[in-house]
């Protein structure tokens, strides 16, 4: 269904600190991440993931969409911004996690998009 929770993801200084805290924490399963640069999270409801170098961040939450380049055209109609982050649009990351992108809405607030892998 298009807009519901769909991923989020936590930015740390460190992931494997980062990775130590949280499953301590909630008992969360680790798993590495495309070309090993921080890991996928396996929760009971929404899957994450955290990535290193973003000190301080807030979790990033991202909206499920069937058509992520639709979805920007319509946020960018809507007055909203995109941003040129790459998220990993390799073809393995994008076969195994889908599409990102993170956005702003028409007041700045920030938010991302997400498109599943086919099949999800």
């Amino acid at each position: 269904m298009s807009g519901e929770l769909s991923f989020f993801e936590l930015g740390v200084a460190n992931t494997e600190q980062g990775r130590k805290f949280y499953s301590a924490l909630f008992g969360w399963e680790f798993e590495s991440g495309p070309g090993g640069s921080g890991y996928s999270i396996n929760t009971p409801n929404v899957p994450g993931g955290i990535h290193g170098g973003d000190e301080g961040a807030g979790p990033y939450v991202f909206f499920r969409v069937p058509d992520l380049d639709s979805a920007v055209e319509q946020v960018l109609a809507l007055g909203g911004t995109v941003d040129a982050v790459d998220l990993g649009e390799d073809p393995e990351s994008v076969a195994k996690f889908g599409r990102f992108k993170l956005c702003h809405d028409d007041q700045g607030s920030a938010f991302g998009l997400h498109e599943p892998p086919s099949g999800n």
